[in-house]
C-alpha cells in the first residue's frame, strides 16, 4: 500500500471530469491524499454550495492535509515558481507520500521532490 498525494488537477479529474470510478479504481488500495488547498480549488471551480452531500461523499476516500504557516513558508521559497504547485508539493513531502500524481508537465519535469516519486501515471507501486 503507497501513499499516494493527488496535485489538484489530478483529483478534480478524479472526482469531476474523467469518469470517477476509473481513476479512483486504480488508486484502490493505497492511502490518497489531497492538500485542503485543492479542494478549496474544486469548490471555487464548480461554484459548490455548502453544505453538499456529493461532496462529502467525494472526500470521504481522501486524506485531507492542512496548509500551515511553515508550509506556506516552504512554498514561497520554491522548488518552482508557482506558489500553489510549491504548496502540493510541500503537502506531499511532509505527509511523507510514495507518489505525487499530476498532469502538470512542469512538475513531472522534477521526478522527485526529496523522495517523493512524482508520476501521471495512475499506477503507483506498493511500498
Amino acid at each position: 500500500m503507497a501513499k499516494v498525494f493527488l496535485d489538484t488537477n489530478y483529483f478534480i479529474d478524479a472526482v469531476a471530469r474523467k469518469p470517477e470510478k476509473q481513476i479512483l479504481d486504480s488508486l484502490k488500495g493505497n492511502i490518497l491524499f489531497i492538500s485542503i488547498l485543492s479542494l478549496h480549488i474544486y469548490c471555487y471551480i464548480y461554484k459548490i454550495k455548502i453544505p453538499s452531500t456529493i461532496l462529502l461523499s467525494q472526500v470521504e476516500r481522501f486524506q485531507l492535509l492542512d496548509v500551515s504557516r511553515d508550509l506556506a513558508d516552504k512554498a514561497l521559497l520554491g522548488p518552482t515558481n508557482d506558489f500553489e504547485d510549491n504548496v502540493q508539493l510541500h503537502s506531499a513531502a511532509e505527509a511523507d507520500c510514495n507518489i505525487f500524481l499530476t498532469n502538470d508537465k512542469k512538475i513531472n519535469e522534477l521526478k522527485f521532490f526529496g523522495k517523493v516519486k512524482i508520476d501521471s501515471a495512475p499506477t503507483p507501486v506498493s511500498s
